[in-house]
Formats: C-alpha cells, sequence, structure tokens
C-alpha cells in the first residue's frame, strides 16, 4: 500500500519543529515539511505566494496539513493543486471567522503599530523580559519562530488579515481548542474539538491531534 503524503506548514513565523510531536504510523504515513519563504515584495499576494510554496510539494494528491497562518496557507494551495484532504489546525476556514478583535484591527489598521521589529531582534530583547512566565514564553518563541525577518512579518500580518475566502474547502479537517485565544472556537464552525486546546496545541495536545488525524484519513 502506497504511503499516505502529508505536507505540514506550520504557523505564522514558525519552523517545521512545531510538528516534532506529531506521531503518526510510519508504514502508513510520510510527513513533508514546508518552510516559510520571504516574500518577493510587500505586495506579493498570498495567491501569488501559495503558488510558489507549491512548487515544493512534489508529490501527487498530497494531504496538506496547516497551522494557524499555515492553514490559511495550504488552502490557498489546495486551490492550486489536486489534493487528498486539507487538515487545518488552530486556524480558520472562511473570513467569517475572523474573532471581532480581528475585525477590528484591519478595520482600523492598527496592524501597521505591531513591533516587528521586535520579532527580528528577539534574542537582544530577551534579556529585558521579566518574570519567568515571559523568560519561559521567550524560549519557546526563539525555539519554534524562525522567520524573524520584519518584511515576512508585515506582509504575513497584512495577509492574514486581509483574507477573504468565502468558502471552506470541501474534503477538510479542522481541528480546533477551545481555549485558543487567537482564534476563539466560539467564531468556528464544523470543527473537532481538542478539550482545554490552546493556539500552540501542536505542542501540547500532540498525541490527541495525531489519534484524530490518523482516523481521519484511514
Amino acid at each position: 500500500m502506497d504511503k499516505i503524503q502529508i505536507y505540514c506548514m506550520p504557523g505564522l513565523g514558525a519552523n517545521p519543529k512545531i510538528f516534532e510531536h506529531i506521531s503518526l504510523p510510519k508504514e502508513m504515513f510520510q510527513l513533508h515539511f514546508l518552510e516559510w519563504k520571504i516574500p518577493l515584495s510587500p505586495d506579493e499576494s498570498l495567491e501569488e505566494y501559495a503558488i510558489r510554496m507549491s512548487q515544493d510539494i512534489s508529490h501527487r494528491n498530497p494531504v496538506l496539513m496547516g497551522v494557524s497562518f499555515g492553514g490559511i496557507l495550504v488552502q490557498e494551495i489546495s486551490k492550486i493543486i489536486p489534493v487528498k484532504k486539507v487538515i487545518l489546525i488552530s486556524s480558520i476556514k472562511s473570513h467569517y471567522e475572523f474573532p471581532n478583535r480581528l475585525k477590528l484591527i484591519q478595520l482600523t489598521k492598527a496592524y501597521k503599530l505591531f513591533p516587528t521589529k521586535i520579532i527580528e531582534d528577539l534574542e537582544y530583547y530577551t534579556k529585558y523580559f521579566l518574570g519567568d512566565f515571559l523568560k519561559k514564553r521567550a524560549e519557546i518563541y526563539e525555539k519554534y519562530l524562525s522567520v524573524k525577518d520584519a518584511r515576512y512579518m508585515k506582509w504575513a500580518i497584512y495577509n492574514v488579515l486581509h483574507w477573504r475566502q468565502e468558502e471552506p474547502p470541501l474534503n477538510s479537517l479542522h481541528i480546533h481548542g477551545n481555549n485558543d485565544h487567537v482564534f476563539p472556537s466560539k467564531y468556528i464552525n464544523n470543527y473537532t474539538l481538542v478539550d482545554k486546546g490552546t493556539h500552540i496545541m501542536i505542542l501540547l495536545k500532540a498525541k490527541i491531534i495525531s489519534d484524530i488525524i490518523c482516523k481521519s484519513l484511514t
């Protein structure tokens, strides 16, 4: 039996290490890890970017799996190439699932005030963080956020907030936690619940997520 090929797209600015705890039977599945590219220009559309990303997919009819903004991107890729299934984790399926807070940020253009320079120089700023909680959070960011280029961050934030998909993919699985504070579950429709799952549950609830993925594909 041919293995099911799964291409994994991490969240905004993140690297493939976020999938390190996902465990699927190796005799049935093969995981491939996609990485963010720097936009060619500030005006590169998400559709154009998805075309470039699709060139890194070498198997026919793969499963595309994306976390957060990576989930948005794999939905755009699925409009370019035939796919077996789209798996979304801690993401959204249309602009109707945006929380009001993000809608307000988009309408007021407050995203332009986001200090992308801090992300770019995170290691420098970490020493100014006070308290164990912030230091621990900074360690997590340092390990899993690999794309800290300010050009990328501005482009990514703009494209998250201006995504205007009307309908979700037909063959999709949406896995979402009820403690997600970025995309609160009360705005999400038709999803598989991970109890107490947060926006970073790919790190903290990997076994549950792995079981859901395995059952949905077999």
